[in-house]
């Protein structure tokens, strides 16, 4: 019998598996479980953008959209990305509504990326971005960002650009970030962006966490380097829309042009009725965001000083809704292994912090992205299995 596995694409052998699923599929198996592991919002979609998906549906909204999007959604991406980040982008050319970020992410690196091209993509972060890299048959290279307390700077990238030269295709910017928490300022974000402007080299920004900014005002690198950078961008986080699909790429008009090509055949086009209630959510839900944050961050506050009281050394969560904690030393530092552990006997999932990347090892991600009185029980839990472990 002829095993025709072993005639598939080459660059597919290079992707990595997809551990931090299997591990929630394992959670979900065990009983009364508190799941601190996926990034998804316990909120509900707010009701006048429901209301507008269902009005879209009764107005028989249902037929192929425009395979770039809808005028009403690109013209409401392009206002609220003149709002946010002062960057007129042309809701014609500029802008591509996309499947969510993920096939924003990976339709742009598809266009970009050519064999043997390198892109650097700062670590911890989710793992999507190492995976597309290398289906697209490039070479993805973890920047290890913890020197730095995992923020991304000019002394940790040079390195990097130096060794690889003209191979370097793009960098990933990741801002606020999953797994940390972190949130660079516009000051880090411009140095990043001098370093690499005149180069023939892209910043890939992922800014799906963008409205979940705590402290001071959200940053941008598209502000300093709109010429360079491709934006993908959503509305999965902001306003609880995980299940809707859809996001958005903004870039300079040709390269949205090519990037296009890979969209249109991937994905042919976004539901009508779903682009109807984006557009809803970014023209009058400005405001749809601000009840969650307020609960993150009370729920940010509640977790790390609970997790401080155990020893666990925490990042300061600036954005997002993540807790990037250091392992005590008293606990196994194999992090994979004291995830399913906790799993096991303290019915908490967290997620193994080396499934972001290597220098994510010893590290575990909690996400607060949950109800407050779970957190509280998953902290008493946790507490629990933390004094068992010392003794």
């Amino acid at each position: 019998m002829v095993e025709m596995s072993k005639h598939m694409r080459d660059s597919l052998q290079n992707v990595p598996s997809q551990k931090i699923f299997d591990f929630s599929q394992f959670t979900s198996t065990i009983d009364d479980i508190i799941q601190l592991t996926i990034g998804e919002p316990d909120f509900n979609t707010p009701e006048h953008i429901k209301q507008a998906g269902i009005q879209a549906i009764e107005n028989n909204h249902t037929h192929y959209a425009p395979q770039r999007g809808t005028t009403g959604l690109l013209k409401a991406v392009s206002g609220y990305l003149k709002d946010t980040t002062g960057v007129d982008y042309d809701p014609q050319t500029q802008i591509l509504v996309t499947n969510g970020v993920t096939e924003g992410a990976f339709a742009a690196l598809n266009a970009i990326v050519n064999p043997g091209d390198v892109v650097l993509v700062p670590t911890p972060t989710f793992s999507i971005y190492t995976a597309d890299v290398a289906i697209a048959g490039g070479t993805p290279v973890e920047v290890d960002t913890s020197p730095a307390n995992f923020r991304l700077t000019p002394e940790i990238l040079k390195p990097y650009l130096a060794k690889y030269g003209d191979r370097v295709k793009a960098v990933v910017v990741v801002n606020p970030s999953n797994p940390t928490g972190v949130a660079m300022n516009q000051a880090e974000l411009d140095a990043i962006a001098d370093l690499v402007r005149g180069k023939n080299i892209f910043i890939l920004a992922d800014e799906i966490y963008s409205e979940l900014w705590y402290d001071g005002q959200a940053a941008s690198i598209t502000k300093s380097l709109p010429e360079q950078t491709i934006l993908v961008n959503g509305l999965s986080k902001s306003y609880a829309m995980t299940g809707w699909r859809v996001g958005y790429l903004a870039a300079p008009k040709d390269v949205v042009a090519n990037i296009f090509k890979v969209h249109a055949f991937a994905v042919t086009d976004v539901s009508t009725f779903v682009q109807d209630a984006a557009k809803e959510a970014l023209t009058n839900g400005c405001e749809d965001y601000r009840p969650m944050e307020e609960a993150y961050i009370k729920r940010r506050d509640v977790m790390k000083s609970a997790l401080s009281k155990m020893g666990w050394q925490c990042t300061a969560p600036q954005g997002a809704f993540y807790i990037f904690a250091r392992i005590p030393d008293f606990l196994d530092q194999d992090d994979e292994q004291l995830a399913y552990d906790m799993a096991k006997k303290a019915k908490v999932a967290a997620t193994p912090g080396s499934y972001f990347g290597k220098c994510g090892e010893h590290y575990i991600r909690f996400s607060y992205a949950t109800a407050l009185d779970k957190i509280q029980e998953a902290m008493t839990r946790l507490a629990k299995y933390c004094a068992d472990q010392r003794k």
